[in-house]
This record gives C-alpha cells, sequence and structure tokens, in this order.
C-alpha cells in the first residue's frame, strides 16, 4: 500500500474519531461487580439488550473493531459480542477467522504472524472495502470499554481460557465481561478459574443446567445460550424460576426472517422469554427492543444517553 493511500486512511480514521466525540452515544455502566450481576440476572423486570455480532460491523466498520463498537452504541445500548484469537508471539487479538483472508489486507493464518506483524494490516469492512483500522488487542477492547458496553467474549480454538481471565482480571474489566463457552467443559474450567464471573453456556433446557451445576458451575453466574432457533416455551420457564437469563442467536435464519417479513419478530421474540437478541442486524432490533421498553415501561439507572 503506497503511503498516499495510508496517509488518507489515517485522515479518514480522524474524522471518524472527531464524528464519535461529537455524537451521543448509549452507555452501560455498573459501580461494581454485584451490580452487575443483578442487572443480568433474570427478573420481570429485565431490561432487553441487544448483543451485537461481532461488534455491529456495517459499511465503514469492520468487525471486531472498536471504532465498530462506537459506531453501534450511537445507535442502542449494546452487549458488544468481540472474538479473540491468539498471535504467533501469544498476544491476544480481536479475530474471528483463522485466517486472515476476509478481514484485513493481510493473507494466512493468523497465529503465523507476531503482533507486530498484524499491525501492519488494515481491517476490511462488510464489503470488503480496506477501512483506516488495525488489528486490536484484548487489553485495548477491554480498556475502551469500561462504563460503555457490556462485552460477550468469544474465544477462538487454541486459546487458552486462563489467558482470558487474565486479561480480565488485569483490565479490571470483571463489571462488564462475560466469557462465552460451547460445552459444560468448558464453563466448568471458567468457573474453576473464576467462580466470580458471568459465563455465557450452552443451554437448550433443565438438564444441560443441572448437568452444568453438577461440574461446579453457579447458576448465578450463568447467562443461558439458547441456540439460533426459538426454545419450546418450558425452557425459557424453567430459566425464569432460576433467574438465568436467556439469549437467543438470531444472527441466521431469525435475522433473515425479519429482513422477509418485517423487524417486529424481535420485540415477538423478547415477549415469548429471551431477554437478549445476537443478532448481525444490532440497530434494527434495538430499535424493536427500545420499543419493547417503552411499551413495558422498563428503567435502568445503568443505562445513559451521554453526549
Amino acid at each position: 500500500m503506497s503511503t498516499i493511500k495510508i496517509y488518507l486512511l489515517f485522515l479518514i480514521a480522524l474524522c471518524c474519531n472527531l464524528t464519535f466525540a461529537q455524537t451521543a452515544s448509549y452507555h452501560i455502566s455498573f459501580p461494581n461487580t454485584k451490580q452487575f450481576h443483578k442487572f443480568v440476572n433474570y427478573s420481570k423486570y429485565s431490561y432487553p439488550l441487544v448483543s451485537a455480532h461481532r461488534g455491529g460491523p456495517m459499511k465503514g466498520f469492520p468487525e471486531n473493531s472498536t471504532a465498530t463498537f462506537a459506531n453501534t452504541i450511537k445507535y442502542i445500548p449494546a452487549i458488544i459480542e468481540t472474538d479473540i484469537a491468539m498471535s504467533k508471539d501469544s498476544v491476544l487479538v480481536m479475530m474471528h477467522d483463522n485466517t486472515l483472508n476476509r478481514t484485513t489486507t493481510g493473507t494466512g493464518k493468523i497465529g503465523d504472524y507476531t503482533y507486530k506483524e498484524l499491525q501492519e494490516l488494515f481491517l476490511k469492512d462488510t464489503e470488503g472495502t480496506v477501512t483506516p483500522f488495525k488489528i486490536e488487542t484484548l487489553d485495548q477492547v477491554l480498556q475502551w470499554g469500561k462504563d460503555k458496553v457490556i462485552y460477550t467474549l468469544d474465544i477462538k480454538r487454541g486459546v487458552p481460557m486462563k489467558m482470558i481471565v487474565d486479561a480480565v482480571r488485569k483490565n479490571k474489566a470483571e463489571r462488564n465481561a462475560i466469557i462465552i463457552t460451547y460445552n459444560a467443559n468448558q464453563a466448568a474450567e471458567v468457573s474453576k478459574l473464576a467462580p466470580d464471573l458471568l459465563i455465557s453456556v450452552s443451554a437448550r433446557g433443565k438438564e444441560d443446567i443441572e448437568r452444568m451445576e453438577a461440574m461446579g458451575v453457579k447458576a448465578e453466574n450463568m447467562v443461558a445460550f439458547v441456540g439460533t432457533s426459538e426454545p419450546k416455551k418450558e425452557t425459557y420457564q424453567y430459566l425464569s424460576s432460576r433467574k438465568i437469563p436467556a439469549i437467543l442467536g438470531t444472527m441466521g435464519n431469525l435475522d433473515k426472517s425479519a429482513i422477509a417479513r418485517d423487524d417486529t419478530i424481535y420485540y415477538k421474540l423478547i415477549e415469548n422469554g429471551a431477554i437478549m437478541l445476537s443478532s448481525d442486524r444490532p440497530v434494527e432490533a434495538g430499535k424493536q427492543l427500545a420499543k419493547y421498553v417503552l411499551d413495558k415501561k422498563l428503567k435502568s439507572k445503568y443505562i445513559k444517553l451521554v453526549k
């Protein structure tokens, strides 16, 4: 890439940063871990939120970038789902794919590059257009998110759970981070490493919850990912009886259904029992959740519009 092109990219980045500074955004902030847990745990007054899948990428804003996170929270208060991989020299960096080809100006496996080498690359947006933004570290992301967003941290294969827990501790992110796990063994590992942290667990019903409890995972620390299609009504009833919030993945078929029909599907999904929706359409879903909040007269002192 030529020097002129790089200079132009940085000018664009500066303009973007100035725009962020001048625009109001929704911040979610908790004074301590106890209040964070209380907010997340299910109650009949639970405040529904959208989890922006990979941070809410769109034209001009690449996935897993704080610039994109900042853009998302201009529209909605958000949970930010973001992906963590590891460089050749064991630096935790934000990347979904095993390779750099789709989302950056580089090629090949991310694990074949040192962090310094990765800093030579630029991120691409959803249309494959090169942006001014670079691959960030987990430390940078956690620092940026303080008093702004809730994170769900998706850990890619080969990244040690202990490194994630250590990063959460180092950055004092216990009051806004949830660690994603995909099976009971992973949930048990995180619970053993950090019995005080919230954990996203895969749970389609009572049996899954009880199996994890038997392995030492506390129900009060669970956020139940119930899949990418609606579970049975009994699943929501059981989870609510245990005060476990349900997060439903709409990325995929449910988002496609909303596009094909209309966005009121997101409102109905919350009515049916989900508390969080993980979506590739966070802005559209967020508008429906805002309507739900208004209709149900829900409030939260932890969510503010900040100029």
